[in-house]
């Protein structure tokens, strides 16, 4: 059997910029533009040229690179929306895998490097500033295309267009789509969800967020 692939369509990164317009203007990278370059090194923390301007919230060894399907540009431009890849501020434009596919744990090998998923994007207000509607955030966890984030379990130079192959997978751990859509649900069981942010693998940010939920509901 061939190995699972997926395939990197374009590279995009960024540095911290204005974004918005009057007292909601903040600092932000998630402004995101194309790679040129054939390779790029990545490091523990991100690409080559990316940078983060709030890193309490963004960045770091569990964000170090955002992977973003590119045909959900479809439904973005079926909403209305004037967002093409690098629009939702991702680092890798890919095809061939989803959040329906794609498991939290998953290990990767890209170019020299070897990544891991650990975490789903959760979507905040500099994406609705970047999109030009408030509603944005809303529409990107109905929808559950929110795309992944990766971890750098070995720096090296990175291909801006290629393929992944997938090393390991945990058949058991949670889909990006089902921890995600699981994590903003109104309805949702408790005990699954604490199951799902059990794996090891999970990041850390994302797991306490859940914690944090089920105890203020009094379900942990």
């Amino acid at each position: 059997m061939e190995p699972e692939t997926l395939t990197v369509n374009g590279l995009f990164v960024g540095m911290p910029a204005p974004l918005g317009d009057g007292p909601r203007r903040v600092l932000s990278a998630i402004r995101k533009e194309p790679v040129a370059a054939d390779v790029l090194e990545l490091g523990e923390t991100g690409l080559e040229g990316d940078r983060q301007a709030d890193l309490s919230v963004h960045g770091g060894p569990d964000k170090a690179v955002y992977m973003y399907p590119a045909a959900h540009y479809a439904y973005w431009t079926s909403q209305g929306y004037d967002l093409e890849p690098g629009g939702v501020g991702e680092n890798a434009s890919v095809t061939g895998q989803d959040e329906w596919t794609v498991r939290i744990g998953d290990i990767w090998a890209w170019g020299e490097a070897r990544v891991q998923v650990s975490q789903p994007r959760s979507p905040c207000h500099k994406f609705a500033l970047r999109a030009g509607r408030k509603e944005a955030v809303a529409q990107m966890i109905s929808s559950g295309l929110c795309g992944w984030y990766l971890r750098v379990l070995r720096p090296g130079r990175v291909p801006s267009g290629g393929v992944l192959r997938l090393l390991a997978r945990d058949g058991a751990a949670p889909t990006v789509r089902e921890l995600f859509t699981t994590s903003f649900a109104r309805d949702y069981d408790p005990g699954l969800l604490l199951h799902m942010v059990s794996g090891p693998a999970l990041a850390d940010q994302w797991r306490a967020g859940v914690l944090t939920r089920l105890q203020r509901t009094g379900t942990d």
